[in-house]
């Protein structure tokens, strides 16, 4: 089965991060986001992969092909930013008609057994509950259980099911013909070609889509969650780093993973700590936050940040003479 996994977005939540680096490249608990997906697919016996890439695509294609050289990838550049749809239907010529096709978001985190997905006889999305509907594609469902009507983004709900990302198609020429129907149509809705209006369009033909409910699923376009997720990952086994060198006068709290070759002195990490490879900390208090490659931090206390590759961080240095019952407040 091929696996297409959209990487083409912008990422604009997440600025000014994403203004050199794309989303999927950001490091969680020690790898990319991208990283995560490739791997959990390969681990369910995928071979092929279309990435569908745009904004800084280089970069993707780039760590890609370095990290997965032995992988079999197309790379499909959508030109312009009309939607997930449209992302999906720039990679229809990599595409056979009768071949199943998967369909990953590539901001997307997840840790759930996709058998139930590929064993499914029809086409599947896997969904979750969620506290506010409006912010997702949402599923309604039949009485026998089949999916019966998805929705994006609706101001009133009929349903609290969302669709998290992650798509199965039993023939790419059905998903590709529907989304033909929209592009030919110039059928959008919030102004972009929609995904699930392809899926409603399958569904008015004869289709049948079933669900699978996804138990742990992180959205990392957003700050809060990627750093929420960054923490409930390194709380798990096999991606805190143990075995760290002797870093001079430094304390660490685990659980951190800290990438090869970094310098650490008169500081304190952790806990829920990831700092990307060939940075250099001094004096510095560091807690639940990600830092990235070869960055430079000194003198400062960070806590729910997210700092980028290459970046230098410099605190300020205070002299004081204070008398008796003084109160000096810094922050401010």
């Amino acid at each position: 089965m091929k696996a297409i996994i959209p990487v083409a977005g912008a990422g604009t939540r997440l600025r000014p991060l994403t203004y050199t680096q794309p989303k999927p490249l950001i490091p969680v608990a020690g790898k990319p986001i991208i990283g995560f997906i490739i791997d959990e697919l390969i681990e369910a016996g995928f071979d092929e992969f279309v990435f569908v890439i745009g904004y800084l695509g280089d970069k993707i294609k780039n760590y890609i092909g370095e990290k997965y050289p032995r992988l079999k990838k197309e790379f499909v550049v959508q030109e312009s930013r009309e939607g997930l749809g449209h992302a999906i239907w720039s990679a229809r010529n990599c595409l056979k008609r009768d071949e199943k096709v998967f369909v990953v978001l590539g901001d997307l985190i997840f840790d759930m057994n996709l058998d139930a997905m590929l064993q499914c006889e029809d086409n599947c999305v896997a969904v979750a509950k969620v506290s506010d509907p409006r912010e997702f594609g949402i599923v309604e469902l039949n009485k026998e259980g089949f999916v019966m009507s998805v929705v994006e983004k609706p101001s009133i709900p009929k349903s609290n099911l969302a669709m998290i990302g992650i798509y199965k198609f039993q023939k790419a020429g059905l998903l590709i013909e529907a989304l033909d129907d929209l592009i030919r149509s110039e059928h959008r809705t919030h102004s972009e070609f929609q995904l699930t209006d392809a899926i409603m369009r399958m569904l008015k033909d004869g289709g049948r889509f079933h669900i699978t409910h996804a138990e742990n699923w992180y959205d990392c376009g957003k700050k809060d969650v990627l750093l929420k997720t960054n923490s409930i990952l390194l709380e798990k086994a096999g991606y805190p780093t143990l075995q760290l060198p002797g870093f001079n006068n430094t304390i660490i709290l685990q659980p951190v993973h800290i990438s090869p070759g970094c310098e650490i002195e008169n500081s304190i990490i952790g806990p829920h700590v990831t700092i990307g490879g060939n940075s250099v900390i001094r004096s510095a208090i560091i807690k639940e936050s990600i830092i990235g490659e070869h960055s430079s931090i000194e003198e400062v206390v960070l806590q729910d940040s997210i700092v980028g590759n290459d970046t230098a961080i410099r605190g300020m240095k205070q002299s004081l003479n204070l008398g008796d019952n003084t109160e000096i407040d810094f922050s401010r």
